[in-house]
């Protein structure tokens, strides 16, 4: 697995993020104590850069709940390299961050070597970046967009272009451009629990539900929730707790999107790591999120919808958490041109964390 992994890491330096010989690495890296990016994946990163011929400067960056903004110093030293690459969640935290944008720096979803090893860190970056932006474009020309899926979601909107996207590279590319809410209508069924985005980390992070929990929604705005009573007092008290918490509209509902790399996994049950589960499996097809609690991207709570249906103007490119980029134009191309991307879309699904009923999974304590 180490040479697959270094052939990952290579994807990651030469393809995202276009490094040449000579060039600078700044490789900021979360203590792996903190059980979130293993060891190995800072050892096959820095390998992969010697191979390469590049000089990497390791960082390390203790974890911040809330890291805004970043330390100068830090700052300076991210503006003199070639090229920043974070293993460390505080580089998702700073996705939407302005102050990233004059830096662009590369953040690894991969979270350990095995994730490098696999298609999801081999299969050529270009690839989905060239799908992303034909996504973007489809989602832009589509008239209507329909999200349904088995538990009964059933969201439904205007197709239009994206009115926000990151200010970091994203390695593998995992998600098309969030599209905003107005104009879409409908109800999120959320199984298992809610969470957060990656955004702040606070506590409790992570809520349990009894049952499925309908979330229904007109435009921007959160206006109701249905089910079991004790789900219902239990969503509502924490949405307005972390509203009032951060001093931000607790029920407003900024954007959705959904992974588009097959390659994608998570082993074991989402509801025994789910921090670790919302800042990773979201880049599967799998797996369509609401960004809610707040007017901003991310927001502080996300809404996971499992296995979605997602109809452009009727035609199903993603049904039951399956992407099929043949039927968005260009898409076939694509698969044509990289074969490696081909050969991860003809596999089946890969685990994304579900437990009994094929649901996510209800967290023992609360």
């Amino acid at each position: 697995m180490k040479q697959a992994a270094q052939d990952g890491a290579r994807n990651l330096l030469g393809n995202c993020a276009g490094m040449t010989p000579g060039q600078t690495l700044l490789l900021i890296a979360e203590d792996p104590a903190h059980g979130y990016y293993e060891a190995a994946t800072a050892s096959a990163v820095i390998e992969a850069a010697l191979s390469l011929g590049l000089r990497p400067v390791v960082r390390e960056l203790p974890f911040q709940p809330d890291p805004h903004p970043l330390a100068p110093q830090l700052l300076d030293e991210m503006r003199a390299a070639d090229q920043v690459l974070f293993l460390a969640r505080t580089g998702d935290q700073m996705r939407f961050d302005p102050a990233m944008a004059g830096i662009r720096p590369v953040v690894s979803y991969a979270l350990n070597a095995a994730a490098l090893a696999s298609d999801f860190g081999r299969a050529h970056h270009h690839a989905f970046v060239a799908l992303k932006r034909r996504i973007d474009a489809a989602m832009a020309a589509a008239g209507t967009i329909r999200v349904t899926c088995a538990l009964g979601t059933d969201l439904a909107g205007p197709g239009r272009a994206a009115e926000c996207d990151t200010s970091i590279l994203r390695f593998p590319m995992t998600v098309f451009a969030p599209l905003a809410m107005a104009g879409y209508s409908g109800r999120i069924a959320q199984a298992g629990f809610l969470t957060g985005t990656g955004s702040r980390y606070y506590a409790p992070y992570t809520v349990p539900l009894d049952d499925v929990l309908f979330v229904h929604i007109d435009g921007h705005r959160i206006v109701g929730f249905a089910g079991t009573p004790s789900d219902m007092d239990r969503a509502a008290r924490h949405y307005r707790d972390i509203g009032d918490r951060f001093g931000i509209p607790w029920d407003h509902v900024h954007s959705w999107h959904a992974g588009i790399h097959p390659g994608c996994r998570f082993d074991g049950l989402a509801g025994d790591a789910p921090e670790r589960w919302s800042g990773s499996a979201f880049g599967s097809p799998r797996v369509m999120h609401l960004h809610t609690c707040g007017d901003y991207a991310p927001g502080e709570i996300s809404l996971n919808v499992t296995d979605p249906t997602i109809a452009l103007d009727g035609v199903e490119v993603w049904k039951q958490g399956r992407l099929y980029p043949a039927l968005i134009p260009g898409g076939a191309d694509i698969l044509a041109r990289y074969d490696c991307a081909a050969k991860a879309f003809a596999l089946p699904p890969r685990p994304i964390g579900l437990g009994p009923g094929n649901r996510l999974s209800q967290l023992q304590s609360r």
